[in-house]
């Protein structure tokens, strides 16, 4: 199963933020910031993370759904969705 090109770039776009934040953090931590502040960008970065796996995860369950695998065994399909989507609770 692949994952659709716009799917592709709204994920990447999204990676791309979290870098960012993920910098952020470390200038903050580097410049003695406020714990509370800290925990709460890392905490935004970890939602970014979670949503971008998300994205991917919806993608090939709607792939999956509307028909579109390479002809491989649904229910593998299926099992494997399941095993990655679980990865990210």
């Amino acid at each position: 199963m692949q994952i659709e090109g716009d799917t592709v770039g709204d994920v990447v776009r999204r990676l791309r933020r979290a870098e960012g934040q993920i910098r952020g953090v470390i200038a903050m931590l580097e410049d003695g910031r406020d714990c509370a502040d800290v925990v709460t960008q890392l905490a935004a970065v970890s939602r970014a993370l979670d949503r971008a796996g998300f994205k991917i995860v919806a993608s090939g369950l709607q792939q999956c759904m509307s028909g579109k695998n390479d002809g491989s065994d649904q229910a593998a399909d299926i099992a494997q969705m399941e095993k990655l989507f679980m990865s990210l609770a």
